[in-house]
């Protein structure tokens, strides 16, 4: 990553999920403008970021969206990071209006199966040259 860029959102994504992996390049593929960085929770930014907000090093529920040292999680954080992505992807971001419990049992219920679902890596995702200098190792 250039040493003047600025780091204002930030994804934090399971590096050993593919369906964390596969959703990191959806969101690369359908952002509006590169305004987002990434990092696997298992890099040492990462675990230093956990550690930061008082959560277990072994996390991976959710990914978490760092913005202007704001946290979220779950349902909220994707909620987040749809507003950085183009129509009609964007547009899922007005679900954050419903109750937080119930987009967070859905999001869960992903969550719960993605290994099940898609597995598991044996490496995090390998950013292509174009888009490596947005992620954070």
């Amino acid at each position: 990553m250039g040493a003047n860029r600025e780091i204002d959102h930030l994804i934090l994504y399971d590096g050993v999920c593919k369906f964390c992996n596969r959703s990191i390049n959806f969101i690369l593929s359908h952002e509006r403008n590169a305004k987002l960085t990434f990092t696997p929770l298992q890099s040492e930014l990462g675990q230093s970021i956990l550690r930061d907000y008082n959560l277990p090093l072994d996390y991976t529920d959710s990914l978490l969206f760092m913005s202007k040292g704001q946290m979220s999680s779950h349902a909220q954080a994707a909620f987040k990071i749809a507003q950085f992505l183009k129509a009609p992807w964007r547009w899922l971001s007005i679900l954050s209006v419903l109750p937080i419990s119930f987009t967070n049992f859905f999001y869960k219920l992903i969550a719960k199966h993605r290994y099940k679902l898609m597995g598991q890596a044996d490496d995090c995702i390998l950013p292509t040259p174009a888009t490596r200098d947005r992620f954070l190792e």
